[in-house]
């Protein structure tokens, strides 16, 4: 049987970020090529200048349809939306027309992917000053997604290789992510987890849920949303066939993850979550100040489609200067073809 290579549309990110640097770097690998059918959404003359100081024997194929790309390594396929004027174009300066560019890019890919034209999308950093200048409100990719796809339930799951933690809630403040600490969330965000890790290849994935409180309340002497709330939805999960483990004290949960106990994790809130991945992932130079590589990937679950992004920023600092990491989006690529190649076996 052939091997199953999936369509990804790639969104440019903000172009005077690292977004069409780090594409460039990742398509200019044969080995993503071997894996799966990469095209850019974006715009080409951005891709090309990029492609041109990065590495000129890169070729950038325009098309105005997926039906027009070569999938071809040493070629890069761009779905043209020629969204940026180049003459009025400075790396690493928020502008409405770059975060103009950016939401025009995700929105295409929405489209090819609502359309079943790509199998998944992997999305480039945006700037959301930017996208509000623009006249964009949302908060950032997953809001956009969620809007433009009709999705009322959703989540966020940050992956590296083989660490992977999702959020009973993320954007809010932490007096009032202790209020949404609520059973039906947990089991909903487990569930979701749980279904993706098998669309990585894990047939009976482990889930670690953590406690909100310290120690996980110890028996109820710092808090009671362990007894009443997490305890009863680590129940029920049980008892609908899940291997969950919980409350587990959030100071071991993560350190039970990386040693392999868990296959993934349900945090309780945004920094629970975030500061024990990117402590993980993100490696920082002390001698220039910058960060070196950010390893890591982010993935919305409940949506119709794939999305798999790049888990850092726009990083305007250090953009133009050819020295971006791309070890990110490479791991995002290998996600979302996981996944991708995961639901076309499953409608075989």
């Amino acid at each position: 049987m052939e091997a199953i290579k999936p369509i990804l549309a790639i969104t440019m990110g903000d172009p005077v970020g690292i977004g069409p640097e780090i594409i460039i770097k990742s398509l200019s690998q044969e080995d993503t090529y071997a894996k799966c059918r990469p095209i850019v959404c974006g715009d080409a003359s951005v891709m090309r200048w990029t492609a041109q100081a990065l590495n000129p024997e890169i070729k950038i194929n325009a098309v105005k349809d997926v039906s027009e790309a070569l999938f071809q390594y040493g070629t890069i396929d761009v779905y043209d939306l020629e969204c940026i004027d180049i003459n009025d174009f400075k790396i690493g300066e928020e502008a409405p027309q770059c975060g103009n560019a950016a939401f025009v890019s995700i929105r295409k890919a929405i489209e090819l992917a609502m359309e079943n034209k790509v199998d998944g999308t992997v999305t480039a950093p945006l700037n959301k000053k930017a996208l509000n200048m623009a006249g964009h409100h949302f908060d950032g990719h997953t809001e956009i997604y969620a809007h433009f796809t009709g999705t009322k339930k959703y989540a966020m799951l940050l992956a590296e290789e083989t660490f992977r933690v999702i959020h009973v809630s993320t954007h809010v403040s932490l007096r009032e992510a202790c209020d949404r600490v609520k059973k039906d969330r947990i089991m909903e965000v487990t569930e979701l987890i749980a279904d993706a890790c098998r669309q990585f290849g894990i047939e009976k994935p482990r889930i670690g849920i953590a406690g909100l409180n310290p120690h996980a309340s110890d028996n109820g002497l710092f808090g009671w949303e362990e007894e009443k709330e997490i305890s009863p939805a680590v129940e029920e999960l049980k008892s609908k066939g899940f291997d969950v483990d919980g409350p587990v004290p959030p100071d071991t949960v993560f350190a039970k993850a990386r040693s392999g106990k868990y296959d993934g994790c349900v945090a309780m809130y945004h920094d629970q979550g975030h500061i024990p991945f990117k402590v993980i992932g993100f490696n920082w130079n002390k001698e220039t100040g910058r960060m070196e590589s950010a390893q890591g990937v982010n993935i919305t679950l409940g949506l119709p489609i794939i999305r798999v992004s790049v888990d850092h920023g726009t990083a305007f600092d250090v953009a133009g200067k050819g020295i971006a990491s791309h070890k990110g989006m490479l791991l995002a690529i290998d996600y979302a073809t996981k996944m991708a190649i995961t639901r076309i076996k499953d409608r075989m």
